[in-house]
């Protein structure tokens, strides 16, 4: 049994409600668009939806439990919404702030983050630096009274909608290649350009940007925590990205679970329902203890993260394996839909496009494997497993 508080309870029961009435109605029309409306930030935002974590004083709740992002995260994977990349902007970004802001910054970004009214983005990835954040070339120069940030960033999420940006450079003339530094750039700056819309295999309703920095220059009052430490702040936050990518996934998981599971039970092959074929019957027994064990990994997780536990090695099992029971299932799906499973008038062919990314978003099964790998052989793993 699952631990949601009263409370949470409550919350998921008005969230579903309000997805029910006000998301899931639009999706098809913001595909269309390749672009997910302002107004669905701002309508969860003025129900307390947005944003929970924050102090009162800045409009939230104050309540830091993680299990109100994953009880989002998980309504928002059941109705096929994750298009709408509310989590980014609320437990992904919207934190940097509380960690590594001032009490100005905080008191000046959040509660307009809070109702909706700005949109959140970070920027990290490069042409030539993905999962190797150290390889970027963005570069902030110390100009005194500023910083001078040029270079680019790709595959940003909200990047057209995003209002407030916060980009990661390395600073200018440093030794280190880990000296880096967070800006907080905002809609409107002279050199902040973005580029069109990406076209993706995936996600369509999704913005997904460049961003192009040129001689912009970024006051000293937007800059997050001390300049060359951006680094460490950037991986201090990956444990719980990947975490909150893992919620996601094993969500969407089992929601392809239970599309494939009614399709079977009344798609006949051979004079009866392809439920009664072995091979059904074994995969699919297969995939659910697969997704019931990933689940048990994420809850345990999310437990360790409230206390304060999660490491950057939990965070990356969660994601491999999360992220690689989620794409085991949806290609079951689509195979055992046939030649429907092709066709995106059935849910489970765009839900395998759409979930293609998840083995590379916020570093790839491979980096996952490797961060795992080179835990295994320390002292502090085996005096873990002692």
């Amino acid at each position: 049994m699952r631990c949601f508080t009263e409370d949470q309870i409550m919350v998921r029961d008005a969230y579903r409600k309000f997805l029910a009435s006000e998301i899931a109605p639009q999706m098809e029309g913001w595909r269309e668009a390749g672009i997910v409306d302002r107004s669905a930030f701002r309508k969860a935002g003025e129900l307390g939806f947005l944003m929970i974590w924050p102090d009162a004083e800045y409009g939230g709740m104050g309540d830091n439990d993680f299990r109100y992002e994953q009880i989002i995260i998980e309504e928002t994977a059941r109705v096929g919404c994750l298009e709408w990349y509310n989590t980014l902007h609320s437990r992904l970004v919207g934190p940097y702030f509380q960690r590594f802001g001032t009490s100005e910054q905080r008191a000046r970004f959040l509660p307009k983050c809070v109702s909706g009214e700005t949109i959140l983005a970070v920027a990290m990835t490069e042409p030539g630096a993905g999962s190797d954040l150290a390889g970027m070339r963005s570069t902030a120069e110390d100009m005194g009274d500023h910083f001078l940030l040029n270079g680019s960033k790709t595959y940003i999420s909200n990047g057209i909608n995003a209002d407030v940006v916060i980009v990661a450079a390395k600073l200018a003339a440093a030794d280190s290649k880990h000296a880096m530094v967070l800006l907080i750039l905002e809609r409107g700056m002279e050199g902040f350009e973005r580029g069109m819309k990406l076209k993706k295999m995936g996600l369509p309703a999704q913005d997904t940007a460049e961003l192009f920095f040129t001689n912009v220059k970024v006051p000293k009052s937007n800059v997050l925590g001390e300049p060359g430490k951006g680094f460490y702040y950037l991986m201090e936050g990956l444990a719980e990205e990947r975490l909150i990518g893992a919620v996601g996934y094993i969500a969407n998981a089992r929601r392809a679970f239970d599309i494939t599971r009614e399709y079977v039970m009344q798609r006949n092959l051979f004079g009866q329902p392809l439920s009664e074929q072995q091979n059904t019957q074994f995969r699919m027994a297969e995939l659910d203890a697969e997704i019931d064990m990933a689940q048990v990994y994420v809850d345990h997780c999310v437990s360790e993260h409230n206390a304060g536990r999660l490491t950057s090695t939990m965070g990356a099992k969660a994601k491999m394996i999360c992220s690689e029971v989620e794409w085991k299932m949806l290609d079951l799906g689509v195979q055992l839909h046939g030649g429907a499973g092709f066709m995106d008038e059935y849910p489970i062919s765009r839900m395998f496009t759409d979930a293609r990314i998840n083995r590379i978003y916020a570093g790839t099964s491979e980096v996952m494997r490797l961060i795992i790998g080179r835990e295994i052989f320390t002292q502090k793993y085996r005096s873990m497993h002692d």
